[in-house]
């Protein structure tokens, strides 16, 4: 399983951003695709998480109602699928590492279910 996040850049406060990550080296049916982020300092923390058969969201509560999770599968090419995270009202406090990880099962929002993670692209949001 190979993930690559992308996306990452310097904002201002109340912008937007959207980041992506690349999954690709086997189906991912029943399988669970997350972010989390590690702030300067801080311990890496749950973001989002979404179930790739039925799309089952899940949030941290500092960010729902401002982030969006989904996912796209792509048909022609099933080998590599997107799992995005639309940052809407972005705040300094969303300023970190966002890694994009999968699971095979477990809890969404626990850190020790997923096996597999990608490098993370840095969030800056500030005046």
């Amino acid at each position: 399983v190979q993930l690559q996040a992308s996306g990452g850049g310097l904002v201002q406060p109340g912008d937007s951003l959207t980041l992506t990550c690349a999954a690709s080296g086997r189906t991912f049916t029943n399988w669970k695709m997350g972010w989390f982020r590690q702030a300067p300092g801080k311990e890496r923390e749950f973001v989002a998480a979404i179930t790739w058969n039925l799309a089952t969201t899940y949030y941290a509560d500092s960010v729902k109602g401002r982030f969006t999770i989904s996912r796209i599968h792509h048909l022609q090419n099933g080998a590599r699928n997107t799992v995005t995270l639309q940052m809407n009202d972005l705040k300094p406090e969303d300023t970190a590492d966002y890694y994009c990880a999968a699971a095979r099962a477990g809890t969404a929002s626990s850190q020790s279910s997923y096996g597999f993670w990608g490098q993370g692209t840095l969030v800056t949001v500030s005046s």
